[in-house]
């Protein structure tokens, strides 16, 4: 069997992969012993392990179980949903818009709008790079502070939220489309340009939906990153999901196990959606391998045959 090549290092051997697969069993062992020794006979000298602490998150039959889960941790979740879901939606409406007009931009003419082209640009890149550069808390932060002394003012505190995810993750969404759109062959533009297509008729029609297509599995990634960042509701007292085991803690004092439920139902919402960005980029690796392979030519007598029944013999 052919060993296979690659660009940065030759394939390994079989001894190395030996060697690798040794080397990668004693290192999992002495982690598992290392975590043993540190983490549950610490854990467990500390009677971190004890049902009274567990009890009120995985028993339903402890009199704590059913009051934190309705009360506090289920709403807190839904809360956290709801701001991920409005975010999540705004940003990719803004971000698609804001990818669009930065391209828009670059096609003004440039000799009869120079000034209002370098102006419009420099606006719009100066807001990209601050909310890309700014941490979302920051911005989270001075939205919920900024906004009422404008007049502002949301009952819901979750649009202070909504909005701040929705400034940082929009440029983020827009620089991903856009380096989408600009990555593609300039002969798209040119054969679009051939059939009379303007240029807001190119961005639309050609290479908008390509960009979605080819840049999707980075964009599913981003929705990861806005679902965990609602956690961040907690600065403006928004009862997420953390801010509610947070409450909860002051009253059970089971931080650990508190954390530990926290983390694990993260996990269980982000993991399908992680999941879901390597399938879609398995089927578009898959799809341009497939689209170029050549389809069957017709035979002389075929071609001939449609000829004399009035056909182009070109398939369409």
């Amino acid at each position: 069997m052919k060993a296979e090549s690659t660009v940065l290092y030759d394939a390994p051997g079989p001894r190395a992969r030996r060697v690798s697969a040794i080397s990668s069993v004693v290192a999992t062992v002495l982690v598992v012993v290392v975590g043993y020794l540190l983490v549950y006979r610490t854990l467990a000298g500390e009677g971190q392990f004890d049902g009274a602490l567990w009890g009120p998150l995985v028993n339903p039959s402890n009199e704590s179980f059913r009051p934190l889960w309705r009360n506090l941790l289920l709403p807190g979740l839904v809360n956290t949903l709801r701001a991920a879901v409005f975010a999540v939606v705004s940003a990719l409406v803004f971000g698609t818009l804001l990818a669009v007009a930065r391209i828009q931009l670059k096609a003004l003419p440039r000799r009869r709008l120079r000034g209002l082209s370098w102006a419009l640009n420099g606006t719009t890149r100066l807001f990209v790079e601050v909310f890309r550069g700014m941490p979302v808390v920051i911005t989270i932060f001075f939205v919920a502070r900024a906004l009422p002394e404008f007049g502002v003012n949301f009952a819901d505190p979750v649009w202070y939220l909504v909005i701040g995810l929705t400034l940082y993750n929009m440029v983020v969404i827009a620089e991903i489309l856009r380096s989408g759109m600009e990555g593609l062959p300039p002969g798209q533009r040119e054969a679009a340009a051939a059939i009379g297509f303007s240029s807001f008729q190119t961005t639309r029609l050609v290479l908008l939906p390509q960009a979605f297509r080819i840049m999707l599995p980075a964009l599913i990634s981003q929705l990861v990153v806005v679902l965990k960042d609602s956690s961040l509701g907690f600065i403006i007292s928004y009862p997420e999901f953390l801010r509610q085991a947070s409450i909860a803690i002051q009253t059970l004092g089971n931080p650990i196990q508190m954390y530990a439920v926290v983390a694990v139902v993260y996990i269980a919402v982000n993991y399908p959606l992680s999941k879901l960005a390597v399938y879609v980029q398995r089927r578009l690796a898959r799809g341009r391998k497939t689209a170029g392979i050549a389809l069957p030519e017709k035979s002389a007598a075929e071609l001939e045959a449609e000829v004399a029944a009035g056909g182009t013999g070109v398939a369409a």
